[in-house]
């Protein structure tokens, strides 16, 4: 009895290895590209790009759809598009570098790199180490102090120096709040460090060894490296696509602002699959790699996961990686969002396969593809994941349009505004943000957001000192309100803004009268 266990045992020892190497076989690539192709006309989305590794080679590398609705050229495997937060990553096994240099450790305090970082209480400030910078657990919410960046006109500095304005939300390491301001932060540790900036140090650390020749860090060089996709809005309201205009991200650049082809991601992803290690080279220790995929700050599981990922039982941060379990194996992940621009790219580094999408309209495909194709290698089909999710998406735009109609519902329309419209003309502002203006044009309020000159719109009136607020040149963003506070002497005393929305938490902004 106990020789037929043992060669029962032998005989698994020996077909397990064949069986777990012959997993990526059961890929059908020709009904992935069929489910692509779908997915993307079901989200309307322009244009996207695939690469699929397995081992040291990318096993699809292709291009749907067009870069531009206006025109018909069409996305290939070297199109450009934004990565966004997907840059995270960079920024990190930069700092990966420096820490096996001995230049920089995780644990060094910021203020010894960067006496003049402060933040909103000095024990964070003084105790705040690179580690933390790099996980999310600063104390403040997610996406606070993004729009002291998003399309304004100070530098990197000046952009962290004014984060010392904002209010947290949790204490210091206790949960978790995705903070672009403090990747920031870390990767201006970088030229503190070495003398050469950010930009330069990941051109000569990442991009010239692994061959990434067309990725870039600015939107600024875009056109003279053409095949360039075009950031979309897709009003689900209407149907309606539109092309929209690139915003320029250097002031955020380590938390976001790469633009890369899926060509050049897949030496990306090969070289975080080997370990650090590029052509014989140990780049990035494998200590360090394994660092950046250890979880530093947990997360939440939903209660409905069971309906989208009934194999999560754990998902966390780690160091520029989200982190997650499927079926047994660990998964690193990050997901990126610019304007008209989603992205994705995910590694199961046990099984040595990876993949990035990059996309350029507002969706959430590039999700609910990588949770399709992980189905697809493992278990040789997949749920319509781009199904569940685009019902998703569209259920909360109908809350969203249920809102507006229930706050238009709520007007009071015979209750008109307490001063005439000269009375709330005048210069608005505070410390963190800055100025912003009201004044009269073409028989209506005009409102301009002086450090972003991007933001101007007008101003309609609604009810009593309510009026509501569209920013013209940004699509993305809904009406808002401006509420003008009357003060005990019957004049404007303080404006307040709300435009409600995901990305940017305009609440934050004081804008006290100044004249």
């Amino acid at each position: 009895m106990n020789r037929v266990f043992f060669l029962f045992l032998f005989i698994i020892i020996q077909i397990f290895p064949l069986l777990s190497q012959t997993a990526y076989q059961s890929i059908d690539l020709e009904v992935l590209d069929e489910y692509i192709e779908n997915a993307r006309n079901d989200w309307q989305i322009p244009g996207l790009s695939i690469a699929v590794i397995k081992n040291d080679t990318t096993i699809l590398a292709k291009g749907y759809g067009v870069r531009d609705i206006n025109y018909q050229d069409p996305v290939d495997e070297h199109t450009l598009f934004a990565i966004a937060s997907n840059t995270k990553a960079f920024t990190v096994s930069a700092l990966a570098m420096l820490v096996d240099e001995g230049k920089v450790s995780w644990d060094d305090h910021v203020k010894d790199h960067l006496p003049w970082f402060e933040l909103y209480d000095p024990y964070v400030t003084n105790e705040m180490r690179i580690r933390d910078l790099l996980c999310h657990r600063s104390g403040l919410k997610t996406f606070s102090g993004d729009l002291l960046w998003y399309g304004t006109v100070y530098s990197r500095q000046e952009v962290i120096k004014r984060a010392r304005h904002l209010t947290p939300v949790y204490g210091f390491r206790y949960d978790y709040g995705y903070s672009n301001i403090m990747f920031l932060t870390a990767g201006e540790i970088i030229p503190a460090v070495v003398k050469i900036s950010w930009d330069e140090f990941l051109k000569k650390s990442f991009f010239n060894p692994l061959g990434m020749s067309r990725t870039t860090i600015t939107i600024r060089n875009l056109d003279s490296l053409g095949n360039v996709a075009q950031p979309h809005y897709v009003d689900w309201e209407t149907g309606k696509t539109t092309k929209i205009p690139y915003v320029n991200w250097d002031n955020i650049g380590p938390a976001g602002s790469i633009n890369s082809s899926v060509r050049d991601m897949a030496q990306w992803i090969q070289f975080q699959l080997n370990d650090g290690k590029w052509n014989g080279q140990q780049m990035i220790s494998e200590r360090n790699i394994w660092e950046m995929r250890t979880i530093h700050n947990f997360q939440q599981i939903a209660r409905n996961r069971d309906n989208y990922q009934p194999s999560w039982h754990f998902r966390g941060y780690g160091l520029g990686w989200s982190i997650r379990d499927y079926r047994g194996k660990i998964v690193i992940s990050h997901g990126g969002g610019a304007d008209g621009m989603i992205s994705q790219v995910t590694m199961v580094p046990d099984e040595h396969f990876g993949f990035v999408i990059l996309t350029n309209s507002n969706n959430s495909l590039p999700s609910a593809l990588s949770d399709y194709i992980l189905d697809l290698y493992f278990e040789g089909s997949g749920k319509d994941y781009s199904r569940m999710y685009l019902d998703s998406y569209i259920s909360r735009q109908k809350r969203n349009k249920k809102e507006e109609e229930e706050f238009i519902k709520n007007r009071k329309k015979d209750a008109g505004p307490s001063l005439e419209f000269q009375d709330y003309t005048g210069l608005y502002g505070g410390e963190m943000y800055g100025n912003a203006e009201v004044l009269i044009g073409d028989n209506q309020l005009i409102i301009k957001f002086i450090p972003t000159p991007i933001f101007t719109g007008t101003l309609t009136h609604w009810h009593y000192d309510i009026f509501r607020i569209k920013l013209n040149d940004i699509p993305s963003l809904p009406e808002g309100i401006v509420q003008f506070i009357i003060g005990k002497e019957g004049t404007v005393k303080e404006m307040k803004i709300d435009i409600p929305n995901p990305d940017f938490d305009f609440t934050e902004l004081e804008f006290k009268r100044k004249n």
